[in-house]
């Protein structure tokens, strides 16, 4: 088949794009406002920018009442938020903290989730997340859209501290995915999660590539001597 977007129909009774771009990890974002509310929301249009330093991204439409998301506020007022990993365990959690709820209904409460402090940075973070990233906001890109939930903002942050349950460390000292099991946005209503892997390093012996999409600045500066 063959559509162009916003020009020609595609005949589908679901629209395919996001069924198209897949699977796309799930930033967990938690803030904190002005007043010190704490504010739970997930985002599928969430991804790792660079490793060195580790940035992260998160991209947040508007809501279905044209405002911008309470977690793109937040983030830019105060500089700061925590990205949590949704496990399998955590499907339903996450699940219910995507709805727009009323003003002053806590997702945490809602979603009956226990949160704990950072170290670095205010925003909580939720105890049961395998993995939490505390990050510091860079910087935000907005993209004007179509109607009123087509607008997106694109929120930077550098992140300044990661926290790894220990239960989740194997004995090569490696992070067991496949115990964890993280969830991720498919299209339409369906999520995945990974239980499967392989392994497939690229040819050749450029260590410094290999480094790098093994994500260990160490390895790369030592191969390179870029740094003193």
């Amino acid at each position: 088949m063959y559509y162009e977007p916003g020009k020609t129909p595609h005949g589908l009774k679901h629209d395919p794009f996001k069924s198209c771009v897949v699977p796309r990890p799930i930033g967990w974002i938690s803030t904190l406002d002005t007043q010190g509310r704490q504010n739970i929301a997930p985002y599928s249009q969430f991804q790792n920018v660079t490793f060195d330093p580790p940035i992260v991204m998160f991209a947040a439409n508007q809501s279905s009442l044209g405002n911008r998301k309470d977690t793109v506020h937040n983030a830019e007022q105060t500089g700061e938020f925590v990205w949590n990993m949704c496990s399998w365990d955590l499907r339903e959690a996450m699940n219910i903290s995507a709805q727009e709820l009323a003003p002053g209904v806590s997702e945490i409460e809602a979603a009956g989730l226990e949160i704990i402090p950072s170290k670095l940075v205010r925003p909580p973070r939720i105890k049961k997340s395998p993995i939490q990233f505390e990050c510091k906001y860079l910087n935000t890109l907005r993209f004007p859209g179509n109607g009123v939930m087509g607008s997106a903002d694109v929120v930077f942050g550098r992140v300044v501290a990661i926290h790894i349950a220990d239960e989740f460390i194997d004995e090569n000292g490696l992070v067991d995915i496949l115990k964890i099991r993280p969830i991720a946005r498919m299209g339409y209503f369906e999520y995945t999660s990974v239980d499967s892997k392989f392994s497939m390093p690229i040819p050749g012996d450029n260590r410094a590539l290999l480094g790098g999409l093994e994500g260990s600045p160490d390895k790369v500066h030592k191969e390179l001597g870029d740094l003193n």
